[in-house]
């Protein structure tokens, strides 16, 4: 695939899921993080190698890792980033081990407006509303994140699924005003 096409391919992708994500975090009722939401792909140190690594059949960042053995692109996303639970890691001084630490909810609830648009965009047409649970569950037993923000994404990915988004969102926006786990 030559540079221009790469180049307008990743652009349009990027572009298109973080559209659905401001969408999405409108219905939730965290638009500005919506607005917000993954500027930092825009950045040299997420664009160049997004586009040196575009296929537009998987994430570029699987493509640096095989290359370069990890990607760096992907480690200056999720350290910018509060809607990765990767982001959410620190020294724990009991265990002396950095280990996941739990989620604000505004958080959570953007990294399933994340995961839903994710669906979306990459799955076309073919997105059933199943899909981003099924893609959490795939992953589930290899991920480091706190229980506690692990069943509330499940819990919102669970409902999605059985319950549609309408029904998602209405819970969502009703759990903001009982939460104080807002940052």
């Amino acid at each position: 695939m030559n540079f221009w096409r790469r180049l307008s391919g990743h652009f349009m992708t990027i572009t298109k899921h973080r559209h659905q994500v401001i969408r999405h975090c409108a219905k939730a009722g965290i638009l500005w993080q919506g607005l917000t939401h993954d500027l930092s792909k825009y950045s040299p140190a997420e664009f160049i190698p997004g586009v040196r690594y575009y296929t537009g059949k998987r994430s570029p960042n699987e493509g640096e890792r095989e290359t370069e053995g990890y990607s760096k692109a992907w480690m200056h996303h999720k350290g910018r980033n509060k809607h990765h639970f990767e982001y959410w890691s620190d020294y724990n001084l009991e265990t002396k081990r950095n280990e996941p630490v739990e989620m604000p909810y505004n958080y959570v609830v953007e990294m399933f407006c994340d995961r839903v648009a994710a669906g979306k965009i990459y799955n076309g047409k073919n997105y059933k509303q199943t899909d981003p649970l099924a893609y959490f569950e795939k992953r589930k037993p290899h991920r480091s994140i706190h229980k506690n923000t692990r069943d509330q994404i499940e819990f919102l990915l669970r409902m999605l699924a059985e319950k549609g988004e309408e029904e998602t969102f209405r819970y969502i926006r009703h759990s903001f005003h009982q939460s104080k786990d807002v940052i």
